[in-house]
């Protein structure tokens, strides 16, 4: 399956470099499109925030989303990873998977798992 990801500090971005993922799809200012069922990796931005370039692409690319797996700071509280929260919510879809930073090897195996099995 697709994968489309937001980094703006590198931890998505070194998650995803980890990854056993053949197509992915950066996204940089929002205005990129997706034709096919992708997975979501972001990160939280501010206090819980959605990132903006994540909102706008999802506000044209939300037909094939199947799942988001979010990064976040746990020094943020109820924040923490709250971006997935808000994206499951409002796009009715799973957020499967949770991660600190740029996570660790148990992060990977897991995130790598749910990739293989959606």
């Amino acid at each position: 399956m697709k994968v489309v990801y937001a980094s703006r500090t590198g931890n998505v971005q070194l998650m995803i470099d980890q990854l056993l993922i053949s197509e992915s799809l950066q996204i940089k200012t929002g205005k990129e499109i997706v034709s096919e069922p992708y997975l979501l990796f972001t990160y939280t931005d501010g206090y819980g925030e959605v990132p903006i370039e994540v909102s706008d692409f999802l506000t044209n690319n939300s037909n094939f989303i199947q799942g988001v797996i979010v990064s976040g700071d746990k020094g943020y509280g109820e924040a923490f990873c709250k971006a997935g929260d808000i994206i499951s919510q409002e796009f009715d879809v799973p957020c499967l998977y949770r991660f600190e930073n740029n996570g660790t090897d148990a992060d990977v195996s897991a995130i790598q798992d749910i990739i293989d099995n959606v």
